[in-house]
């Protein structure tokens, strides 16, 4: 293969090995690092390569193992809730999401060993045959059958099962956003499950919530209280799709850049997901000025 077919074949899997990547560590920066190194490995390969995609697959896998465990090590003396980095797609897309890893999803993930997380993102998820994730990880294919199926079983109460309409999914999103900016208690009541839970992850940056707020009481109370705290109103960007899950972004009420996630069952929000932390909203914001100049133009 010469070097411009090399080049072309990894620009083509480039998108793909990104999002195994972020699946794989829940941060951006860290799968482009590791597409980066994929890369430089890529391009040195003498030999003869008959698939390009399992081959750069396996590497990206390997490289993502490697990480794991300072990753890990790093979560453990993060600053209040931890959230991966959020994935932010156009709403437009909302009835052909690529894959079903929401957020919810990823964070049931992080149970896993780095195995088994592994052997059901490329199996589950991106569809690799069972043989090839064998060679990825350098198991026997009984094994990694095995690691599968355990990883399935221990998240399979994180993964979708509510379907929601885009029209339905947008109308509770933005009910959602005005209700929680003016405080409005009723409106919230209406939404919000009995047990719903907020995660905020500002990571010490900026001010979040320090721990998961449970229930509905709870949620009321730190609404309504935010509301009366708040010199300036927050401002709504707009919806999208964030981690697999209706969504949208904003501005809090000092400008700052937020993501915010909606879990919905049956009409209701079980889960707000808010992420702060501005080292994890870089690729948002370079996104979201990128779409305004082409607004602007």
């Amino acid at each position: 293969m010469h070097a411009d077919q090399r080049a072309a074949a990894f620009a083509s899997e480039r998108q793909r090995l990104i999002r195994l990547g972020h699946r794989m560590l829940g941060s951006f920066s860290e799968a482009e690092d590791v597409v980066q190194d994929a890369w430089l490995r890529w391009a040195g390969v003498e030999e003869e390569v008959r698939d390009p995609a399992a081959y750069l697959t396996r590497i990206v896998t390997r490289l993502c193992l490697d990480r794991m465990k300072s990753a890990r090590a790093r979560r453990e003396i993060y600053v209040g809730p931890w959230l991966p980095e959020p994935l932010v797609e156009s709403f437009d897309a909302y009835e052909t999401i690529a894959d079903d890893v929401t957020v919810t999803l990823m964070l049931a993930l992080e149970r896993l060993s780095p195995l088994e997380r592994a052997a059901f993102l490329l199996h589950d998820v991106f569809d690799v045959a069972l043989t090839e994730v064998a060679v990825a990880l350098d198991r026997e294919p009984a094994a990694v059958r095995q690691l599968a199926s355990r990883a399935r079983r221990r998240v399979q109460t994180a993964r979708p099962r509510y379907q929601v309409g885009a029209a339905e999914a947008e109308r509770i999103v933005r009910t959602f956003f005005a209700a929680s900016r003016d405080g409005d208690v009723a409106a919230l009541s209406a939404l919000l499950a009995r047990d719903v839970e907020i995660h905020s992850d500002g990571g010490g940056k900026v001010l979040a919530f320090r721990n998961v707020v449970c229930g509905l009481v709870n949620a009321l109370r730190l609404f309504a209280s935010a509301h009366r705290k708040a010199v300036t109103s927050p401002s709504f960007l707009r919806s999208a799709i964030v981690d697999g899950l209706p969504g949208y972004l904003s501005l809090d009420h000092n400008g700052a850049l937020q993501t915010t996630a909606l879990e919905i069952r049956a009409g209701r929000i079980f889960g707000i997901y808010m992420v702060k932390n501005p080292d994890k909203l870089t690729h948002v914001q370079a996104s979201t000025r990128t779409a305004q100049n082409k607004r602007q133009r």
